[in-house]
C-alpha cells in the first residue's frame, strides 16, 4: 500500500483541482493563481538542475521559456485556429484536445535544442562567465522575437485563447488547469528520476569538483549537455503553458527580470533541493499575489524580505535537504538518492 501512497495523493489532488474548477467552487482568480504557481514550480525545479545540482550560475532561463512559448503558440494557432497571419486552421479544431500535449512537447524540444546551442560554448566556462553567456542568450532570443514582424514583433502574438476554447468546447472541463497540473507533476517526476540516476550523480560530482569528476571517468561535457537540454526543455514547457494560460505572449514577458525571479525562487528554496524549489515557488507566487495592491512598491518590499531571509538563513529554506530529511517517515513513500 505504501508504494501507492504518492500516486493516490497525486490523484486526489488532481481530482480536487478538476472538480472545484469545473463546478465553479474555485473561481477564475484562484485558478489563475494555482496555474501560475504550477508554472513557477516548473521554472524553479528546472533551473535548479543547473544552478543547484550542477553548481553553475545560469542567468538566462527566461530566454528558453520564450522559445517554448512562441514555438508552441505559433504551432497551436497554425494547426487549430483561424488566424490573419496563418489563415485557416490546418487541422480540425476538435483535435486540439488530443494533440495539445504534442504541441507543448515540440516547444520544449526546440527550447532544449536552444539549450544545446548555449551549452556548447559554455563547456570551458564557469561562474560569472557562464552567467554572461546565458544573459546574452536571453537578450538574443528576446531581440530576435522583437524583430520578426510576422509573429507580432514587440507587439506580441495572440490567438491561443481560441485553441483553449476549442478544447473546452470538445469536453467542457478547465483544460488549462489540467494541463498545468500534469506538466507540474511531470516536471517534478522527471527531475526526481534524473537526479536519482547515473546522470544525476554525474552532475552532482561536477558541482563538487569537476576535475576530480573527470579523473573518475565522468564525461563532464556530456553531463553538461544533458543537464542544459533537460533544464531548457522544461523551461520551454513552462513557456508553452504560460502562453496558453494568458492567451497572449510578448517578448517583454521574458526579460532579465523574469530570469531573476526564477533565480530568486531557486535560491530561496535552497540549491540542490527539489522540495525547496517546489516550496519556494509556491511561497513566491502567493507573496506576489498578496503584495499586488502595492503595485510597483512590491518590487521594493520583496527584495527587502529576501535580503532579510538570506541574512538569517543564507542556505535558503531547505538548504540542500529534501522533505524526507526533515521528516524521515516520508522515506517510506518516496526517497531521493543523491
Amino acid at each position: 500500500m505504501q508504494k501507492f501512497a504518492v500516486p493516490i495523493f497525486v490523484g486526489l489532488l488532481f481530482g480536487f483541482f478538476v472538480v472545484t474548477a469545473a463546478t465553479g467552487a474555485m473561481n477564475l482568480y484562484w485558478q489563475s493563481v494555482f496555474m501560475f504557481m504550477g508554472i513557477n514550480i516548473i521554472l524553479a525545479v528546472s533551473l535548479n538542475i543547473i544552478n543547484g545540482y550542477m553548481g553553475e550560475f545560469a542567468c538566462g532561463h527566461a530566454g528558453f521559456m520564450a522559445v517554448g512559448a512562441y514555438v508552441s503558440s505559433l504551432l497551436s494557432v497554425m494547426l487549430f485556429a483561424k488566424d490573419k497571419v496563418f489563415g485557416e486552421a490546418l487541422l480540425n479544431p476538435d483535435l486540439a484536445l488530443v494533440l495539445f500535449p504534442v504541441v507543448l512537447l515540440v516547444g520544449a524540444l526546440v527550447a532544449a535544442v536552444t539549450g544545446l546551442i548555449v551549452a556548447i560554448p559554455s563547456f570551458k566556462t564557469r561562474g560569472d562567465y557562464l552567467a554572461i553567456i546565458t544573459i546574452a542568450a536571453n537578450y538574443i532570443v528576446k531581440s530576435t522575437i522583437e524583430n520578426i514582424d510576422a509573429i507580432g514583433g514587440a507587439r506580441g502574438f495572440m490567438g491561443m485563447s481560441r485553441v483553449t476554447k476549442a478544447m473546452e468546447k470538445t469536453v467542457d472541463l478547465p483544460w488549462m488547469t489540467i494541463w498545468v497540473f500534469i506538466g507540474t507533476i511531470f516536471t517534478i517526476w522527471i527531475v526526481w528520476r534524473f537526479i536519482s540516476s547515473t546522470y544525476g550523480k554525474g552532475i552532482i560530482a561536477i558541482c563538487q569538483d569537476e576535475i576530480a569528476a573527470e579523473i573518475m571517468s565522468v564525461n563532464t561535457n556530456k553531463m553538461k549537455i544533458v543537464a542544459f537540454m533537460l533544464s531548457s526543455g522544461l523551461a520551454g514547457l513552462a513557456g508553452g503553458l504560460f502562453a496558453h494560460v494568458l492567451g497572449y505572449v510578448n517578448p517583454g514577458s521574458f526579460t532579465i527580470l523574469k530570469s531573476t525571479e526564477v533565480m530568486v525562487m531557486v535560491y530561496l528554496g535552497g540549491m540542490g533541493s527539489l522540495s525547496g524549489s517546489v516550496m519556494s515557488a509556491i511561497l513566491f507566487t502567493l507573496l506576489l499575489e498578496a503584495l499586488r495592491p502595492l503595485q510597483i512598491i512590491k518590487w521594493v518590499v520583496i527584495p527587502l524580505m529576501l535580503v532579510l531571509l538570506m541574512h538569517m538563513r543564507p542556505e535558503g529554506i531547505m538548504g540542500n535537504r529534501e522533505l524526507t530529511d526533515v521528516f524521515p517517515r516520508l522515506k517510506k513513500f518516496v526517497s531521493f538518492k543523491k
